[in-house]
């Protein structure tokens, strides 16, 4: 799910496209932002937190794409996320909020997206690009590879001394 900055209190229901998956190659363990895989049968996950998940349990590899909208609203995403060290995340990048830079270092890799994301909204449909771009983030060797997999088709990757290089 993610708020766009058009939609600021419209509605938090934006889900991540088919092809970001494919690019990425990889099966999650969880699915922690989910409106449940009826929903999004493509999300390539075997479980998913459809409620409550900053107070719930996350097991293995997971996929997050949470909640964009509300000042500082990533942060506890972000937080819960670095604290359980396994798994790709997808953020809006913005690279001189205050978030960003807090978060960005204790990331292992970041991947920009080459051009903006059109997300699919709560009824099935492509929303039209966000104001902004769209970057995924990883901790933990699985998303590492998976990250540099995906930069080919997706965007690119910042280069330096990573902890898998």
């Amino acid at each position: 799910m993610a708020l766009h900055e058009q939609c600021v209190g419209a509605t938090d229901e934006w889900y991540t496209p088919p092809e970001i998956f494919k690019a990425l190659g990889v099966r999650f363990d969880v699915d922690v932002s989910s409106p449940g895989s009826d929903v999004t049968p493509w999300i390539p996950a075997d479980h998913f937190i459809t409620d409550r998940s900053l107070s719930s349990l996350w097991c293995g590899f997971v996929w997050m794409n949470p909640p964009f909208g509300g000042r500082n609203g990533l942060v506890p995403w972000l937080e819960k996320f670095v604290d359980h060290g396994n798994g790709i995340c997808l953020v809006p990048d913005r690279t001189s909020a205050p978030w960003f830079q807090d978060f960005a270092p204790k990331m292992e890799v970041l991947l920009f997206t080459r051009g903006k994301i059109k997300f699919i909204d709560a009824d099935g449909e492509r929303g039209s690009s966000p104001a902004q771009g769209t970057c995924l983030m990883s901790i933990g060797p699985k998303g590492f590879e998976a990250l540099h997999r995906a930069e080919r088709s997706l965007g690119f990757i910042p280069r330096s001394c990573g902890k898998y290089a």
